[in-house]
């Protein structure tokens, strides 16, 4: 049977693809994250639904494996499964149920959501960096982070701050001030595609003082991004053509 790895967006239902509404309604189960089920409990209300919390992802991914060797199923990811998602374990976990053929859809992430609603940071080359440390050492995020500095890339920040760790992105817009200006364009995004929607355009010495949160999505702009009629727009090139 197959097991449907799905990416359904920042949680509105106009922010998901057809094929992951498809995917969805094929499926006997559901199975997810509570938060993101929560998201999407009432546009399926026929399935059945499984959730676990914060730090069970392995959890998830062995439920969703064992159901899918006997029925369809689908394991929900905010986003894209492929950025920061599912994917990658039920892959890693995927030769202990050879029963369960795995099928990615893609979603649409934070970064493009995000970004089109700051006008269009992402024409460009570009670098995605999570700041949380929980599985990626410090060290390592800072070289990343130094290296998308240095390499003048369009950077977007996920996971920018939380209870145990809200210095994260001041620690971040301070690697990126010693390659660019203070007035470098930058924005937020917060509750993509859900109640309370919002987003900031802004300098890179602004952005070092927001109080941003799991909820927050960051853009720093590279040294071609511009404020044009409010928006965040990095130019590709393109010409006068």
């Amino acid at each position: 049977m197959k097991l449907y790895i799905v990416g359904f967006g920042a949680g509105d239902p106009d922010g998901m693809t057809l094929a992951a509404h498809k995917a969805l309604s094929e499926s006997e189960l559901i199975v997810g994250y509570t938060t993101y089920i929560g998201l999407i409990r009432e546009l399926f209300p026929d399935k059945e639904f499984i959730s676990t919390g914060m730090r069970e992802e392995r959890k998830r991914v062995r439920i969703a494996l064992e159901n899918a060797e006997r029925r369809t199923t689908a394991l929900v990811c905010s986003g894209d499964p492929e950025l920061y998602g599912m994917a990658a374990p039920a892959y890693e976990l995927a030769a202990e149920y050879p029963l369960a053929e795995i099928v990615v859809v893609a979603g649409v992430s934070a970064a493009f959501s995000g970004g089109a609603l700051l006008g269009s940071p992402l024409t460009n080359d570009l670098a995605v960096i999570s700041l949380s440390d929980l599985l990626t050492p410090a060290e390592r995020i800072e070289k990343r982070l130094r290296c998308a500095a240095e390499g003048d890339l369009v950077t977007v920040l996920y996971n920018p701050a939380s209870r145990t760790r809200p210095d994260h992105l001041k620690r971040a817009c301070d690697i990126f001030l010693e390659y660019r200006p203070a007035e470098t364009v930058c924005g937020i995004a917060r509750n993509i595609g859900r109640e309370g929607q919002t987003s900031l355009v802004m300098t890179l010495a602004e952005l070092r003082g927001y109080p941003a949160d799991m909820f927050t999505t960051v853009f720093i702009g590279n040294s071609e991004t511009q404020l044009i009629n409010g928006k965040m727009v990095t130019p590709r090139g393109y010409g006068n053509g």
